[in-house]
């Protein structure tokens, strides 16, 4: 079998139950955030919230974006111990949620803008995320 060669990306898209406490949606995110100095194959993370006009977030309001090496790194990431702990609390707090993993520049059919603001309560910077995906 040949090796799978290239960067993956992970994408998740996720919306937060409606009682989950923004304090608690905050903490879910930076212990996602910090998977990326606890778990090797993890080379980058980004996110961002729906802020889009255009209403095409199909209730969505979360966007992560995980970067992997390879498929092989992604495979010891979903097993590491330090990742399995995170989904059991991330899980429990999703009302909805679409995971991806892939190596193409293409993805699956969505199309999900999201334009992040600063937040200078929280002292983030802007990102700009505008994925089109397309089959």
């Amino acid at each position: 079998m040949e090796e799978a060669k290239g960067v993956v990306k992970h994408i998740v898209l996720a919306s937060f139950k409606e009682d989950i406490p923004p304090e608690k949606i905050l903490q879910v995110i930076n212990d996602y955030a910090n998977l990326v100095n606890l778990i090797e194959p993890m080379k980058a993370f980004h996110w961002g919230t729906d802020v889009s006009i255009e209403n095409l977030h199909q209730g969505f309001t979360h966007l992560f974006e995980s970067t992997f090496e390879s498929v092989e790194g992604v495979a010891e990431y979903v097993a590491h111990p330090t990742h399995v702990e995170f989904v059991n609390v991330l899980f429990p707090v999703l009302d909805k949620s679409w995971r991806r993993f892939s190596n193409s520049p293409l993805h699956p059919p969505l199309r999900f803008r999201c334009f992040c603001n600063v937040n200078p309560l929280f002292d983030l910077f802007v990102v700009v995320f505008d994925i089109i995906v397309c089959g």
